[in-house]
Formats: C-alpha cells, structure tokens, sequence
C-alpha cells in the first residue's frame, strides 16, 4: 500500500502546521471532501479506527493521557493500513492458543487424576488439590497481568508456559499427597498468567477488523480439554489401581490406599500434559521469538522502540516500512512533543534467529540479578497507578466494576456446576455408579468437540450490529444458564449428555467474548492489570468451590441451581455494560 503521509520536517513557516498534524488530520480532510459518509453508521463499520478528536469520547480513554491517544492513532492505523494481517500475526494467533489450551489442558487434567491420587494417597479430602491449583491461580492471574503493565508483555508470555510445564512435570513425581497439592499450587502460579497475558497481547498487534480473531481463540480451550481427556483415556484406563480387587487387596486394608507402582497412570498423564506445555514454551521463546508490544513501548515512552517493532513486524509480514510511515518524529510530533533527534539511530540492531536467541538467553540471568540487587522492601508497597485509571471517570468506573463482578460470580457458578452435577443425579438415582473409565472419557471427548462450534458462532456474533460483543454475551451465559438447570433434570444419562453438550457450547461463546471483550475495554498501559485482576477474582471465587465440596454438600441440589441462578444473573448484567467495543480498534 502506497502510504498517505510524508517525513516530518519543521513546521510550516506561513502556517506553522507539521506534516505529522497532517497525519492525524488526514481522516478529516476525506470527512471534508465526502460529507455524505461522515460520521454515518456504515462509515464506522468499515474503519474501526477512531478520529483522534473522537477519542476523548470513549469511557476507555479517560484512564490514559492526550499525548498517549494521540500516539496509539497513529500505531494503529499503521498497523491496520500498512501492515495489516500477516503471517507474523497468524502465527501469534496458534501461540496464543497455547495458552488457552494450556489453561484447560490443566484444569482438566487435574480433576480428572483426582480418583487415582485418592486411591494411591489414602482416603483422604481429594478435594484440597483442587483448592491448591486455585491458589497457584489467584496469585498466578493477579501477579502476571500486573506485571506485564511493569516489566512488559513478552516476559509474562514466555514464562507462564515455561513455569506450567516444568511444575506439570514435577507434579507427576510428588512423592506425597502435601507435596503434590505445593507442586499443583506452583503450576497454578503459571497457569494463572495464561490467559489474561496471552488475550491482551494478541490483541495489541493484530488490526482493527481483525479484533473478533481473540474470540475465536476460545476454541483452543476446547481442544485442551479434548487432548486432556484423550491422554487420560490412554494411560489412566490402563495404569490404574481399580477395580473389583482393589478395596479388599491387603494393601488397601492396611494402609488404606493401594500400591503406586501399580497406579503409574495419573503421573504418566502428568509427565505427558508436562513435557507438552514446555515443547510449547519452546516455540514461543526458541522459535517466535516475539518483540515487545507496541502500545506498551509507547506507554513507557519507548517510542524509537515501538517504531522499530513495527517495521519488525511488517518486515515478517513481507513489507518495508519507511521514515514516511512511521518514525519517532511522527509519534512525539503528534502528541504535540518536541521533536529532537531520532533516537533510532542510537539503538543497536534487533538480533535474530539463533543469534538473538543466545543473546535472549544470556540475557535472562543478568537481567534476573538485576532486579534482586535492585530490590527494596518499599517495593512491596501496594502501586495503584495502574489501578486507579481503571475507575477514571463515571462511566469508566462503572464498566470496569461491571466486569469485575461478571469474572467473579462466573467464576463461582461454572466450578458448582461441575462440583455437584454428579452428586445431584446420583440423589436422582440416574445410573451413573454404572458408568465405565471408557463411557466417562468418551463423554468427555464429546462434550469438549461440542464446545468447538461455540467459539466459532461466538466469533460471528461479536461484528453482527444488532448483538456486538454484549448481545453476543448475554446470550451465550443465559442459555448457559438454561441448559444448566435442563440438565439437572434429565430424565436419563443420554439426554444428560447432550444437555451438556449444548451447555458446553454456549458456555464457550460466554467465555469466549468475555475473554475478548475485557482486553478491549482497558487501555494498554493499564490493560495488563484489568484483566489481571479480573482473572484473579474469576479463580478467588471459584476457590469457594471446593471448599463448598468438602463442607457444605448435604444438599445437593442447592449448589447446581445456584450456579444456573448465577449464570442468568451475569447474562442480566451484561446488557448494563457501559462499552460495546464492536468496530473500535483497541487503544
């Protein structure tokens, strides 16, 4: 594409007006000359970039900075005119999944190896392994997604997965049932980061038009459960202390438990899901090798760096950018900033394939001994600077407060739902103690195939103009809420399974555009701690769900239609959100 705007030089002596205001004003002029389709609904649809004037009108901005807006027009209608979508963003796209795929990889995963690690630890509260991953995942969502907004976007993505492996692997030898519940709290602390970092950093180098792309990488979840189930279906079937002879074997009499070498299947699974999630780290590191977002360059007032990212970027994408599209003269002239020396010329060149991979590698210990000889107890103290924007203005407070409560009660109902549905339809005396390992892992399969299609209509739904983003998800979580108190009253195991089957879907297109729409809402230079904190009270709820196993189970009934009553409320909830970011691209 042949660019639109020319080298910033010195302010126009007759009308003092800089070729960078011409940039940003480019759009008005075209307003000027077609007056016909200005300001028109369908003009909106096809450009999802606001005019810089426009911005201070979106409740998102009013967290961020005139000269931070003004910047981020700039970075991205670069980004949606000139590099658009390309081979570097599609394959953002699949490492991004992983961590999608990793969240419920885990979260499948671990309830699934629950009955084998009773049977091999004794007969004790299985549920508390559950409460140990939570832990790992309140601290794990809260601490990433703030980090990010501090030390930036690439650390967090690399070493979440790097962390979810190596504690996987470890977990498959946890000698004891303590130390199985600390490994599966430090792989929490892992996974926990995942999807808040993963979701915002996508989002930060994809265009406009191309936004409903994080939506649709909810159907990764899906295939994380599918994997999980499919892995356990091999090895826990076949490598498990069960059956007939099991409970009246003298090593379960004595000790109450039975013998761990014949009960290899849950640690193999470990082993597997482990050396999985780390082959995944490694193509994020090792092979991508993915720069620094923009938007949280700019941000910090790294400007020549987010210039230099871009170019990197189109120039994986197969294009050039030049000083007419793109410099530091440009951001800082637009944002009314002097305009000195162009610092790009001070940086040292990007290194890349296995040569900026060994300088990325050696790099990591110094810059880990950096920061712990840097470290002062003050730096302890709570920093709200990436807070407080998030609640900047009535509106703004509002939305976000919004959000916080859908990721908590949300977080409550979905763990019930499963906590007690099984418990529930064995009080309604439906034949599930009849149930088989292969029948159990085979309906898993099909439910977790039949979240797929979810995340693909959720990805239709978010562009159309009559549901947007909020239409999209209030429909998906009330039908979820639906099929949640259909299924409580199945009449038998088949209409049982496909009661959640449907729920499995619809709960994907609420996950889904819940997991797009909150990156979408938040600014960049805070978005790190809104979905961060947000992702974090979706775990500290759900926390509550074991302990509610463990305690508070002598109704059965009570906690499955609670979670449906939950699931209704959220889908009331969502139609009182304040921002709809449908045609909008992110700032």
């Amino acid at each position: 594409m042949s660019s639109q705007v020319v080298p910033v030089r010195e302010s126009d002596p007759q009308t003092g007006a800089t070729n960078a205001d011409a940039h940003v004003n480019r759009r008005s002029s075209e307003e000027k000359k077609n007056p016909s389709t200005n300001g028109t609904e369908a003009e909106k649809k096809d450009d999802p970039l606001d005019h810089p004037k426009d911005l201070g009108k979106r409740l998102e901005a009013s967290g961020v900075s005139d000269a931070y807006e003004r910047k981020v027009y700039i970075l991205n209608r670069v980004m949606n005119e000139h590099i658009g979508m390309g081979k570097f963003q599609w394959a953002l796209f699949l490492l991004s999944g992983f961590g999608w795929f990793v969240d419920n990889l885990w979260l499948q995963g671990v309830a699934i190896i629950l009955p084998a690690v009773q049977r091999e630890f004794g007969k004790t509260q299985i549920q508390w392994m559950t409460f140990a991953l939570y832990i790992g995942l309140i601290i794990g969502a809260a601490g990433w997604g703030i980090l990010a907004d501090i030390v930036g976007r690439r650390l967090a993505f690399n070493a979440t997965l790097a962390l979810s492996g190596i504690f996987g692997i470890a977990a498959g030898g946890a000698p004891s049932f303590v130390g199985l519940g600390g490994l599966l709290a430090a792989l929490g602390v892992g996974l926990g980061g995942n999807l808040p970092v993963d979701g915002m950093l996508f989002l930060e180098f994809i265009p406009g038009d191309k936004q409903y792309l994080l939506t649709l990488l909810s159907v990764f979840w899906s295939l994380g459960q599918l994997f999980a189930s499919l892995i356990a279906w091999a090895f826990i079937a076949n490598y498990t202390c069960q059956g007939s002879n099991v409970e009246t074997s003298e090593q379960f009499r004595e000790y109450g438990r039975c013998n761990a070498a014949d009960n290899m299947g849950w640690r193999y699974t470990f082993y597997t899901l482990g050396a999985v999630t780390f082959v995944m780290f490694l193509c994020r590191f090792a092979v991508f090798q993915l720069p620094e977002s923009p938007k949280f360059l700019v941000a910090q007032g790294r400007d020549a760096e987010a210039v230099r990212t871009l170019r990197e970027i189109a120039r994986r994408n197969g294009k050039e950018l030049g000083d007419e599209v793109i410099s530091v003269s440009i951001l800082r002239s637009a944002a009314g900033e002097e305009v000195g020396m162009d610092e790009e010329a001070d940086l040292p060149e990007d290194k890349r394939g296995f040569v900026g991979l060994a300088h990325s590698l050696i790099a990591v210990p110094r810059q880990l001994g950096k920061a712990v000889k840097n470290f002062r107890i003050s730096n302890l103290k709570p920093d709200v600077k990436h807070i407080t924007p998030l609640f900047a203005g009535k509106g703004m407070a509002l939305n976000t407060t919004f959000i916080f409560m859908l990721w908590a009660f949300i977080g409550l109902a979905y763990p019930l739902f499963n906590a007690f549905l099984p418990l529930y339809l064995q009080n309604k005396q439906l034949d599930t103690s009849a149930t088989t390992v292969s029948q159990t892992y085979s309906e898993y399969a099909y439910i977790s195939i039949c979240g797929v299609p979810g995340s693909i209509i959720a990805a239709w739904m978010v562009d159309l103009p009559r549901s947007g983003r909020r239409g999209a998800m209030a429909i998906g979580t009330l039908l979820t809420g639906v099929f949640v108190f259909a299924g409580t009253g199945a009449p038998n195991r088949a209409a049982f399974l496909a009661f959640n089957c449907l729920e499995a879907c619809f709960q994907n297109i609420m996950y889904g555009v819940l997991y797009a729409y909150t990156p979408e809402v938040f600014p960049a230079p805070h978005r790190g701690t809104g979905d961060g904190i947000a992702s974090s009270l979706n775990r500290l709820f759900g926390l509550f769900s074991p302990i509610i196993a463990i305690y508070g189970a002598t109704v059965p009934n009570a906690p499955v239609y609670t979670s449906g009553a939950l699931f209704l409320f959220c889908a009331v909830l969502m139609c009182f959100l304040r921002v709809d970011s449908q045609g909008k691209t992110a700032l």
